[in-house]
């Protein structure tokens, strides 16, 4: 459970850098609140760039499918305003959030959210003893189920807000942690892992 509302986001996109020219290929962002995702936001994104074949092969986006697709004019302002002020979570967050900055600069905006939390250095650090921290490996390890194709922005955007429900629930479950919120999860990703069973046990009650 998690104690306020925080937005899942995941981009496909057709590299690793912005600063590179990489662009954003396609968006999903998912609204939690209260431990279920109540809204989400999925759009495909016509950046009018070519859409290199290993990422088709990887994603299974075609060049057809961005070239039909809303222009990122449209779909950039539109999730700045879904996400609004919410805080904001994504696995690997750093990533994600180059590329929201990147898009948005591009159209002299800015984003809002409140803060981030990455849920895979939360992973790190509150399950320390998995073998892979990767998106699929991890769900897998966990008990979290993929319903379509990974490295689709839904797909992973909902396996990654089950995964931030279910390290809330943990907290909750081992620790006594009564309020899972967003200043708790963002000082856990700032902590050594070594520290972090101390740090949760101060936080928590007598389970």
């Amino acid at each position: 459970m998690l104690d306020q509302p925080i937005v899942m986001l995941d981009f496909e996109t057709t590299g690793l850098s912005p600063a590179m020219g990489d662009r954003i290929t396609e968006v999903a962002a998912l609204r939690i609140v209260g431990g279920e995702v109540v809204e989400r936001y999925v759009s495909l994104i016509n950046c009018g760039v070519r859409i290199p074949s290993f990422i088709t092969g990887l994603t299974g986006i075609t060049q057809s499918m961005v070239d039909t697709a809303p222009p990122v004019d449209q779909v950039v302002p539109q999730l700045l305003d879904f996400i609004g002020s919410d805080p904001l979570s994504a696995h690997n967050a750093s990533f994600d959030e180059k590329f929201l900055r990147a898009e948005a600069e591009r159209l002299t905006l800015a984003p809002r959210h409140a803060s981030l939390v990455c849920s895979l250095k939360l992973s790190r650090r509150v399950f320390p003893t998995l073998g892979s921290y990767k998106l699929g490996q991890l769900s897998g390890a966990l008990g979290i189920q993929f319903r379509s194709a990974a490295h689709r922005a839904e797909a992973d955007a909902e396996v990654a807000a089950k995964l931030l429900i279910h390290i809330g629930q943990h907290l909750r479950a081992t620790y006594g942690i009564r309020q899972v919120d967003t200043d708790l999860l963002v000082s856990v990703n700032k902590l050594a892992a070594a520290k972090v069973p101390q740090f949760l046990q101060k936080r928590g009650q007598p389970v």
